[in-house]
């Protein structure tokens, strides 16, 4: 594995997600308290023995670059490496990546002076475990130019994702990118199929370097799963690699709310932890969480947290946490913050009225994601009684009828939303 090259796509705007990308990159988001979602394929490189490894990215980038730098980082006495190739205009070109394919495209001469047997494309706002290994002994076994990664997906999902229908060998022989319901679509469906009727591509492609160079060349369009994929179709070998655990693509704000809230279960679909395959992240070095008088049921709550709070269900509590005495939260995802209050900053806090980090004294949160360093003065109820679906308030916002508080968002005592 040595031998293969990652290539992770640090993604665009990130508009569905939005207000989580107000201020970051979608693979910057974080994730179950700690972690952030570029997490994701870093580690499961890192575990398949792939240990070089590009993130290509363009859109508030900052964030993500420093989580990168601060979190793998190898010793002198490895050639292994996780690099930012960011967007830039050179002689070549003047435009920003233009979509997935465009930015492989761009950054072809730094991709490819690392001279990989295959390179590994993966995206960098999806949530899964998985041992790239498998993906690539099957890919060489068949002497595959392309090999995509596909999961069993049901009705409902198949509109808006990459659908194909694959030979019995396992090549592919057809490719829609988020073919409409009718026709088109059923033209795809697993002959005797129960509930997961359609194959969908998991936007993870293993190419041969040369094929890949040629596909991307002989063409300027942008995007992989709408242009290059059904191109090779017609003109390589390409097959399907069957993955069957869990995946999710964290694109909307319900999406990100709902994978969270499942990692609370008793037995869920994703654990960020395995005592073989740990999920990495940054090591902050943080005292263990705090916690006075309250009552926790199916949480998670991460390090450096101080809750004072009655009661806590269902919720993701992330690092840093601050919850005032009372409060009430449920079905919550607190994204904590990169730093505690001074006494200095409380007095300031106090004399101008504006409330400090974390949730104040006495607030009642239901359904919600609070993002970093938001400030919630004491009283706040956060409830969306009127099951508003989609609204724009002073520092939050309303998507999928989930209450979103901006990073730095400040909410002012006795609120209601």
């Amino acid at each position: 594995m040595k031998d293969v090259l990652g290539i992770i796509l640090g993604g665009g705007q990130g508009k569905r997600l939005f207000p989580l990308t107000l201020y970051r990159s979608k693979p910057a988001v974080p994730i179950g308290g700690k972690y952030r979602l570029i997490d994701i394929p870093i580690s499961n490189c890192l575990h398949a023995g792939i240990d070089k490894v590009f993130v290509l990215t363009q859109f508030n980038s900052t964030s993500l670059h420093r989580h990168i730098s601060n979190s793998y980082r190898f010793d002198n006495f490895s050639d292994g490496f996780v690099e930012i190739l960011a967007a830039m205009q050179t002689q070549d070109t003047t435009n920003w990546y233009q979509g997935t394919a465009d930015a492989v495209r761009q950054q072809l001469r730094h991709i490819m002076s690392r001279r990989a047997d295959q390179c590994l494309i993966l995206s960098g706002d999806h949530l899964y475990r998985m041992d790239y290994r498998a993906f690539v002994e099957e890919h060489r076994r068949r002497r595959a130019e392309v090999s995509i990664s596909v999961k069993p997906v049901g009705r409902d999902q198949a509109p808006g994702l990459g659908i194909l229908k694959m030979a019995p060998d396992g090549r592919i022989v057809d490719f829609r990118e988020k073919p409409q319901p009718g026709p088109q679509l059923e033209e795809l469906r697993l002959p005797g199929a129960g509930e997961e009727r359609y194959l969908a591509s998991m936007g993870i492609y293993l190419f041969e370097p040369q094929v890949l160079i040629s596909l991307l060349m002989a063409t300027m369009k942008e995007d992989f799963g709408k242009h290059i994929i059904p191109d090779a179709i017609q003109k390589v070998g390409v097959y399907a690699h069957q993955f069957e655990g869990y995946w999710e693509d964290i694109g909307t704000i319900s999406s990100f709310f709902d994978a969270n809230l499942a990692l609370t279960s008793p037995e869920p679909h994703f654990e960020f932890y395995q005592h073989k395959t740990p999920i990495y992240t940054r090591p902050r070095f943080l005292p263990g969480a705090r916690i006075e008088g309250c009552r926790i049921e199916r949480s998670i709550v991460s390090e450096g947290s101080h809750i004072l709070a009655q009661s806590i269900e269902g919720s993701v509590i992330g690092v840093r946490s601050i919850i005032g005495a009372g409060a009430l939260l449920s079905e919550t995802v607190m994204m904590g913050a990169d730093f505690y209050d001074t006494p200095a900053d409380l007095e300031r806090s106090t004399t101008s009225k504006i409330p400090a980090i974390g949730i104040g004294a006495g607030s009642v949160i239901r359904r919600a994601i609070i993002d970093k360093n938001a400030r919630i003065g004491a009283g706040v109820r956060i409830l969306n009684e009127a099951g508003v679906q989609e609204a724009d308030g002073k520092d939050f916002f309303i998507r999928d009828g989930i209450v979103v508080v901006a990073k730095n968002g400040i909410i002012p005592a006795g609120t209601l939303i």
